[in-house]
């Protein structure tokens, strides 16, 4: 759905659009950003044969502060003549992420270190987690932490706080980071698009506990990480991203754990990135990724 041009904008902006491929997409979108007084600072696009869609993301800078209402009206008349879904957005807005974690750490580790570095433009209302064993780091980084317990008889309960916590800090996205509760398929129905999930991703893929001993003992070669959107379907959401390294019959279960886990934080973060730049187009069961 095209969405109404952000108030307060600085001097850069990010279009993107998604519809029917057509002849003259790119010339009619360049004419109303030129009009604008808008240089175009980078563009890709990408006119997908399999579906008949045509997908664009324009990054655009000028002199002077946009004027959002004369933006709003170009954006307007995209749609029109167009057909298409048309967003645009301010690049230099820090986007609001809810990190959600259990009781392993690395990749909310690593998240942390990030954003308080400057690598994500984002800004993180809120850690959720369903223990304890993270709050004073958390709480360290000047970040609210809500022990929210999850058991079968408590979910409905605990997901209508979570909920309480999404509107109450006016979240963008969910992300989560080794988060070890499957959420619900009303939950993943009412976010879709904004929910990130980090999972490894072994072959063969091996389910349940202990996923690197049980790796060890098939004497894998290659693991793996996956990050993907989160649907009802587990761990079969539109994929984001992925990484992988060999491995060999040299390496103990702690070792492939140790690798596999800084598989998972890069994986996760660069699809977290592509996300919060509008870098990712969901279509679907289906993803595609300018870089």
């Amino acid at each position: 759905m095209s969405g109404p041009v952000p108030s307060g904008l600085g001097r850069e902006v990010v279009l993107t659009l998604s519809g029917p491929d057509r002849r003259g997409i790119v010339h009619t979108v360049t004419g109303e950003m030129v009009a604008l007084d808008l240089n175009i600072l980078d563009s890709q696009q990408f006119g997908d044969p399999s579906t008949g869609e045509f997908h664009l993301r324009m990054h655009l800078g000028g002199d002077e502060p946009i004027d959002p209402g004369a933006l709003e009206a170009a954006r307007t008349g995209l749609v029109e003549q167009l057909g298409a879904d048309v967003d645009v957005h301010d690049p230099h807005e820090p986007h609001r992420l809810l990190i959600m974690v259990s009781r392993q750490g690395h990749v909310l580790n690593d998240l942390l270190f990030r954003v308080r570095t400057g690598q994500l433009n984002v800004v993180v209302p809120a850690v959720v987690s369903n223990h304890e064993d993270f709050r004073d780091e958390v709480e360290w980084h000047g970040i609210p932490f809500h022990h929210v317990p999850v058991t079968a008889e408590t979910k409905p309960q605990a997901e209508e706080r979570l909920r309480e916590i999404i509107a109450a800090e006016d979240v963008e996205t969910v992300a989560l980071a080794r988060y070890m509760q499957v959420l619900s398929e009303g939950m993943c129905t009412d976010f879709p698009g904004r929910i990130i999930n980090i999972h490894h991703s072994l072959l063969p893929s091996f389910k349940g506990a202990r996923p690197y001993r049980q790796a060890h003992d098939r004497g894998v070669k290659v693991i793996g990480a996956t990050a993907h959107y989160v649907t009802a379907d587990l761990d079969e959401g539109p994929i984001i991203e992925q990484d992988f390294r060999r491995v060999d019959h040299r390496m103990s279960p702690e070792q492939l754990a140790r690798t596999g886990q800084e598989l998972e934080a890069m994986a996760f973060a660069r699809a977290l990135r592509w996300h919060v730049e509008r870098r990712v187009v969901l279509r679907g069961r289906r993803t595609i990724v300018f870089d």
